[in-house]
């Protein structure tokens, strides 16, 4: 009852008309930046993190506009999917199996509307998961000494690339390059300058926001502009037969069991750390194909199988958030970014988060559960309105993305040092991206850094020196084992999931 008396107080914050404006500006813009192929939910929070500090707002406004974006954008990846058979992000890959099949067939409308259904199912539930789970975790968290903290932060460094990832070689080294940043600046310990090379304004270390929106926003500038003689929006039109907008209640009973399903196991990958929307969206298409692909409809069209994926990775996005609150270790790369925020407004996640800022975190929740029901009313009736966005060129969505981040940069920091940094890390984030270096692991560097050292330094403090603290409590050894196998396992696995995915795609277009 403590909890539901809690949400009852988040709502009474949420149900302003400020929040409420926000968050209805959140979900559209959230949904536009989902639409356009390439940038998804951590691009556009990152590009929107300028916008929401330079307007002034408090913590809980900043962070209900933010989470609605990110909230928004996991809807809007359908769009591109199913019309253009081009994800809007990662998690959003396996809707275009079934999804762009339904459009050849001239039901475009009907699978943007179940699509839209079946991500606000998942997130829904997902998020009275997070009302229910997060404080249970707290209570476990608050068990956590310092060589616990280090292993657990050791243990979202080691999952982060999940078990999809491409190259756990190139994620170890893009979390070093992240720590090694962190260390910049003067030692809170010692008082020493380190990696300063004799510049005052490297004193206070590397604002991660700086950093953020750099890897992210402008890294997207440069990328365009290397590839600025494709123009997508070229070879849209006449692309955009919509047809009947709203699903048949046949066709909505047929994916309900589908939906439920696949909502847990979205909720439950979105949970563990380094798993996040991707592996939600995968297990989900998978497993609901080997239960009820009887026909073998999947990858022709079939309603399921839009369902399916798009349930798991709103329920996986929900999910995320948990560890993030609950123990400030993010569970995906737009948490992370949501991890800086809160940050930046000196609110700290973790166990001591719903006792600290309960107003925060309650009216957060809140935000979440009328976001959804925004992006329910916006996202069916609205749905010609949005697949016009994918007929925005991109020189002129980038000079708008590139404004932003300057201009929003410097009204927070007022520093043009701060420009030039986030510049260079802007091209620091284009030449990752053409190795295939994961951003993510640099920005958690970035972020948990200072409080890993600071919590190995207090651990070895206690115990004299002594390492074995590290592995003296049954807590730290789990947390220890799930870090290792959780490294280890994409290195064996990973291959065989990617070739799944791949295979699954291959046979859709060979169908």
């Amino acid at each position: 009852m403590d909890v539901l008396s809690s949400l009852a107080d988040g709502f009474a914050i949420a149900l302003t008309w400020q929040n409420l404006g926000l968050a209805l500006l959140g979900c559209l813009l959230g949904t536009i930046m989902g639409a356009l192929p390439g940038l998804g939910p951590s691009n556009g929070v990152a590009i929107l993190i300028p916008l929401a500090f330079s307007l002034g707002l408090g913590a809980t406004p900043s962070l209900i506009l933010l989470t609605s974006v990110y909230y928004g954008a996991m809807y809007g990846g359908r769009i591109s999917s199913i019309l253009l058979n081009i994800p809007g992000d990662e998690p959003a890959m396996m809707t275009c199996l079934d999804g762009y099949p339904m459009a050849q067939q001239g039901r475009a409308g009907e699978a943007l509307a179940l699509s839209g259904v079946a991500s606000f199912v998942g997130a829904f539930f997902a998020t009275w998961g997070l009302v229910f789970l997060a404080p249970q975790l707290v209570k476990v968290a608050l068990l956590f000494g310092p060589a616990e903290y280090f292993a657990l932060f050791t243990l979202a460094f080691a999952t982060l690339g999940g078990v999809a990832s491409s190259n756990q070689a190139k994620s170890a080294f893009a979390a070093a390059l992240g720590l090694g940043i962190a260390m910049i600046g003067v030692d809170q310990q010692t008082g020493v300058p380190r990696f300063t090379f004799g510049e005052v304004h490297l004193y206070d270390g590397i604002d991660f926001l700086v950093a953020i929106v750099g890897l992210f926003a402008l890294s997207e500038v440069f990328v365009f502009l290397e590839h600025r003689e494709d123009d997508p929006s070229k070879s849209t039109k006449g692309k955009m037969t919509i047809g009947r907008i709203y699903p048949g209640w046949t066709m909505l009973r047929s994916c309900i069991p589908t939906m439920g399903r696949t909502t847990v196991l979205g909720f439950i990958a979105g949970v563990l750390p380094g798993a996040g929307a991707s592996l939600g969206s995968f297990i989900s298409y998978s497993v609901e194909k080997r239960l009820v692909d009887r026909d073998g409809t999947f990858g022709k069209g079939d309603p399921r199988g839009v369902a399916a994926p798009e349930t798991g990775n709103n329920a996986a996005a929900g999910g995320a958030l948990v560890p993030m609150l609950a123990l400030g270790v993010p569970g995906s790369g737009t948490t992370a970014v949501l991890l800086a925020v809160l940050l930046s407004l000196n609110i700290t996640p973790g166990p001591l988060l719903f006792q600290n800022n309960p107003d925060v975190v309650w009216g957060l929740i809140a935000a979440l559960f009328i976001g959804n029901f925004m992006l329910l009313a916006l996202n069916i009736p609205m749905v010609g309105l949005f697949t016009r966005v994918l007929l925005v060129p991109p020189r002129i969505l980038m000079p708008i993305v590139a404004m932003i981040s300057f201009v929003g940069i410097y009204g927070i920091s007022g520093s043009s040092f701060d420009l030039m940094v986030m510049v260079g890390f802007g091209v620091l984030g284009w030449v990752l991206r053409k190795l295939d270096v994961p951003l993510v692991p640099i920005i958690l560097g970035i972020l948990l850094g200072n409080e890993m050292e600071s919590n190995l330094r207090r651990a070895l403090s206690i115990s004299n020196g002594d390492w074995l603290t590290l592995v003296d409590s049954w807590l730290s050894i789990g947390l220890w084992a799930i870090a290792i196998i959780g490294f280890v396992l994409p290195i064996f696995l990973g291959h065989a999931v990617r070739r799944k995915m791949k295979s699954e795609q291959e046979e859709m277009i060979g169908d």
